[in-house]
């Protein structure tokens, strides 16, 4: 999963959203996860529409522990790009994993 967020650094956006989301996947790179959230969650607020800050912060909101939020952020992400096949891939992890996790808390008494 990291794989993909390394790959979808972004198509280097100009200006200060892309200086964030840079530095967010160094920091990603190095498992500072609450960093990484940080810098991707102020890419989002310099650039709404930024596909790739919208990914990147689903993956550490995952990270986490916050999968409403993350599945919050990876919709958003593939309504921008609906097309964009790293985001399908990690959303289509995450409701594995998630779904997984649900039928597991399901079971327990």
């Amino acid at each position: 999963m990291i794989l993909a967020l390394l790959a979808l650094l972004a198509n280097d956006p100009s200006g200060s959203a892309g200086e964030e989301l840079r530095f967010g996947v160094e920091v990603a790179r190095k498992g500072l996860w609450q960093e990484a959230r940080f810098r991707f969650e102020r890419a989002v607020l310099l650039d709404p529409e930024n596909h790739s800050a919208l990914n990147n912060l689903a993956i550490a909101l995952e990270q986490q522990g916050e999968f409403d939020k993350a599945r919050e952020a990876y919709e958003r992400a593939l309504k921008i790009k609906p097309k964009s096949l790293y985001i399908q891939q990690n959303y289509d992890l995450f409701r594995e994993a998630d779904d997984k996790r649900n039928r597991k808390q399901k079971r327990k008494p």
